[in-house]
């Protein structure tokens, strides 16, 4: 399932690199809604550097991302997995890695 919010970077935690070399960094965005609602998310894998190298606390962002969800000992857990962060005026790009200029052709309509 994906799902997609803008907001602002409220935290950034720190990176956690575990014995199998699974990496993660979790961080909080503050939603733009009219209530707005601190939401955790976590940046998974290879995109844990890319992440930490382009965003900081404050930045406004678009944050797509996967609902995930696990059962252990009869308690069930919930992840927000972020695979896409850009500036909510820019092109999507890869966890905020800078995109490439794409030229655009005019369209008959």
């Amino acid at each position: 399932m994906s799902l997609a919010v803008t907001g602002k970077i409220k935290l950034i935690g720190e990176k956690q690199t575990f014995d199998s070399g699974f990496q993660k960094v979790e961080f909080v965005l503050t939603t733009k809604d009219k209530y707005p609602q601190d939401v955790k998310f976590e940046v998974v894998k290879d995109n844990v550097d890319n992440f930490i190298k382009y965003n900081k606390v404050g930045n406004d962002v678009n944050v797509s991302f996967n609902l995930r969800g696990a059962e252990y000992k009869g308690k069930y857990y919930n992840n927000l997995v972020a695979w896409r962060i850009s500036k909510p005026e820019a092109q999507a790009t890869d966890i905020g890695v800078p995109a490439k200029e794409i030229e655009t052709e005019d369209l008959p309509f």
